[in-house]
């Protein structure tokens, strides 16, 4: 007999303190007008900070392949053996 058995474990919250100056207490409250608490409003601030961030690295990367010849190369060779393999089938 066969007996399937989910556990699920909630991932414990990790409390942060931290002070805000004027500024950073002001943007708070902007981002709790939507009747977000000020947990939700923290963590949605810091994903969509970090989610950015990302872009901005991923593009000064692009910009950095982009600039660097050899890299330039790379690519080209890479784009044309796709283009090849894809013409095969």
């Amino acid at each position: 007999m066969y007996d399937k058995r989910d556990t699920l474990a909630d991932m414990a919250e990790r409390a942060i303190s931290l002070r805000l100056d004027e500024e950073a207490a002001r943007a708070l409250e902007l981002l709790m007008r939507d009747g977000k608490s000020r947990s939700e409003a923290i963590r949605e601030a810091v994903v969509d900070t970090a989610r950015r961030r990302l872009y901005e690295i991923a593009a000064a990367d692009a910009a950095r392949v982009g600039a660097d010849e050899g890299d330039r190369r790379e690519v080209a060779a890479v784009q044309a053996l796709m283009e090849a393999l894809s013409e095969e089938r």
